[in-house]
């Protein structure tokens, strides 16, 4: 009768523990949208999306748009109090919860230089550093 009971219980809680679910999504957008999106080197999209992910910690973030300064930067995504070691293991167990990261970017647009500005530039460089040549020669 014990082993029973035993083997009853287990099944209940081998059941129980396969109800509960948590998803976890990043939700990235940017000012303005269409940003092709990349999360430790892999691309995920364009903004705005949503992205599965499975660790808590820092990401690698790259976002690239034409006419905007590509951004290079980190983001965390930081665990809920449940998901430590410990409420994480009833969490898992018995709770649908859905964790959600939000995150925002503002790109930058990039400065339109035309050639000729480009060519004024070189000369002026051009002309330093023919001068500090000429000074050091002497």
């Amino acid at each position: 009768m014990m082993k029973q009971a035993r083997n009853l219980l287990l099944l209940v809680a081998v059941a129980v523990m396969t109800l509960g679910c948590v998803q976890r999504t990043i939700k990235i957008d940017s000012t303005p949208q269409g940003a092709l999106v990349h999360l430790n080197d892999e691309e995920v999209g364009r903004t705005p999306l949503s992205v599965p992910f499975k660790f808590y910690g820092v990401y690698d973030v790259r976002l690239e748009l034409d006419g905007y300064k590509p951004l290079w930067t980190k983001e965390e995504a930081k665990a809920p109090w449940w998901e430590v070691p410990g409420p994480d293991l009833i969490a898992e167990a018995v709770s649908d919860a859905h964790v959600i990261q939000d995150w925002h970017f503002d790109l930058e647009p990039k400065l339109a230089v035309s050639d000729a500005e480009v060519v004024k530039r070189a000369d002026e460089l051009k002309t330093q550093l023919t001068g500090q040549t000429a000074e050091t020669t002497n």
